[in-house]
């Protein structure tokens, strides 16, 4: 399931040419459901009311024809968005933002990112973004097969730290060859819920679309299932054990959305501060008031999921020499780390 963020000029007899901002494709087990439900579970912060009213205007289509907000959406429906401008994120309007630069040659740039900056933009986040910063410090930098600029990965707005950046169509061909072949190396910090008994292990299992909330992934146990996800990989290690949380080390062998998150879950142990994932809400630990207002300051201190992509490493497209860059736990984190580690050794 898809969220085209290409600009595509479509006719149809009642507007001008109109824009593509959405591209859904049902699920083969799609149940009869209204369209405007369907996509106020898809499009993230729609209200109901701007649904109606594109429907109203004509601009959602099913299989190419404009439909009323009360089409009820079978299996293998194409449903599509279109307005009358381009999406936001094909006007992409370079930005004077600080980027915090850690290597630079002609060929790459590793970056580390600051928690709260998007990378690139998208429906809700259409300035302020990495991209937007790149575009402004760097001329002519390669587009991927998304029109996104020198981007060859991504990591969530609320996760901090290294990403690497192409400057050449060269350098972009032969960084996502490698990260399509997964010898790039990856290396994850999180504090979690819970004490993870294993010192170390494995977590594998196919992730894709929450079928009920379309906001979230989840882990589908039939693997052979790749209508309901993809093969994920999620190697951990535990760093620390702080009581009713433990701070891990988390190696990707595969990149899926929200994949170390998703997969944390899975195992029972959430993200710590995870609002997207229920990690926001106290999940082990006691009833105490005391202990309560502990765990709010700690939220506080860290008001994001507690999860810094700490290494990364790669071999260099045009030197051949494999790179390796590490990232310090950035202070928001470390701070939360340093109350946990403080209550764990005098409350349990």
């Amino acid at each position: 399931m898809t969220n085209n963020a290409t600009e595509e000029n479509t006719e149809d007899s009642g507007n001008d040419d109109l824009y593509e901002h959405y591209r859904y494709t049902a699920d083969k087990g799609q149940q009869p459901l209204r369209v405007d439900k369907y996509l106020m579970n898809r499009i993230e912060n729609a209200t109901r009311n701007k649904i109606q009213k594109a429907a109203k205007d004509g601009n959602i289509h099913v299989n190419d024809a404009a439909v009323k907000q009360n089409y009820k959406v079978k299996p293998d429906d194409v449903v599509t968005v279109l307005f009358e401008h381009p999406p936001y994120e094909n006007l992409l309007v370079p930005e004077d933002i600080p980027i915090d630069i850690v290597y630079e040659d002609d060929d790459v740039l590793v970056v580390n990112k600051e928690p709260g900056m998007v990378v690139h933009p998208g429906h809700g986040n259409y300035s302020g973004t990495l991209i937007n910063a790149l575009t402004f410090h760097f001329d002519n930098l390669p587009n991927n097969s998304s029109n996104r600029p020198g981007l060859v990965h991504r990591i969530d707005k609320d996760t901090s730290g290294l990403l690497v950046v192409a400057k050449t169509e060269e350098a972009m061909t032969h960084l996502s060859k490698q990260f399509f072949n997964k010898t790039t190396e990856r290396e994850y910090v999180a504090l979690v819920w819970g004490n993870v008994e294993e010192e170390s292990g494995t977590i594998e299992g196919s992730i894709g679309r929450h079928p009920k909330n379309r906001l979230q992934n989840t882990v589908f146990e039939d693997a052979e299932d790749e209508e309901k996800g993809k093969p994920a990989v999620t190697h951990f290690t535990v760093l620390e054990r702080l009581g009713y949380v433990t701070l891990i080390s988390c190696r990707l062998e595969t990149g899926r959305t929200h994949q170390i998150r998703v997969h944390l879950k899975h195992i029972g142990h959430t993200l710590f501060n995870d609002e997207r994932y229920g990690g926001d809400k106290i999940l082990k630990g006691t009833t105490f008031t005391k202990y309560k207002q502990f765990v709010d300051n700690c939220f506080k201190a860290l008001p994001r999921q507690a999860l810094h992509a700490r290494t990364l490493g790669f071999i260099h497209p045009t030197t051949g020499e494999l790179k390796r860059f590490e990232s310090t736990i950035p202070d928001d984190m470390e701070l939360c780390l340093e109350k946990w580690r403080n209550y764990s050794k005098h409350a349990i």
